[in-house]
């Protein structure tokens, strides 16, 4: 297993859910919790974690164990300032990676067997960058290798990691294998979702 460590951006403020989106639940499970037990069993030893919008109402509703949370203080610049946070907060506590994989709090759909097999991928190619296939655009989850992390911290806006892997695409991999990339913004997505795991 390659050296990675994953990184969960749940610092977000929700804006369009008009609720903490991080602790809404499916199947009694919070949407941050359904992504942390995965990245969990992807990444026993170095699952990191960054909060910013309520983050102590959120550190009280995460019930998985052994995370390592990381407080973005700067969750108003978007995205990018999570990935940021998350490199400065390696590079502060020495701690040395050959990549960190990126993963959302909101796309509970996302296979654990898609992540592994990203993962595989990575270990086969570990100075490429791989990233999800959204059709015309490329995305997260995505693995990027130690050695974009000082690139990494120039990144702005809440494009977070999707502009940075695009502008790249000739150094980039994707898996063959997809999967569901469905992320919940409004009540009515979470409705949606719901309701297609009840009919699925």
């Amino acid at each position: 297993m390659k050296n990675i460590a994953v990184l969960i951006l749940a610092a977000g403020k929700s804006s369009r859910m008009h609720s903490i989106k991080q602790l809404e639940k499916i199947n009694n499970k919070t949407l941050l919790d359904i992504t942390l037990e995965k990245a969990k069993r992807i990444s026993p030893t170095a699952t990191f974690c960054v909060l910013g919008a309520n983050s102590d109402q959120i550190k009280q509703g995460i019930t998985i164990e052994n995370i390592e949370l990381i407080e973005n203080n700067n969750f108003e610049d978007g995205l990018s300032s999570s990935i940021i946070s998350g490199i400065q907060y390696f590079r502060k506590q020495q701690l040395n990676f050959d990549g960190v994989f990126i993963l959302l709090a909101d796309q509970p759909a996302i296979k654990l067997w898609y992540l592994e097999a990203m993962l595989n991928l990575f270990q086969e190619n570990k100075n490429l960058i791989i990233a999800s296939n959204y059709g015309v655009k490329l995305g997260v989850p995505a693995i990027i290798p130690e050695k974009y992390f000082n690139d990494l911290l120039l990144i702005k806006g809440d494009q977070g990691a999707k502009i940075f892997i695009n502008k790249r695409k000739s150094e980039v991999l994707c898996s063959k294998s997809t999967t569901n990339f469905f992320d919940i913004d409004t009540k009515e997505d979470l409705q949606l979702f719901k309701k297609s795991i009840l009919n699925s």
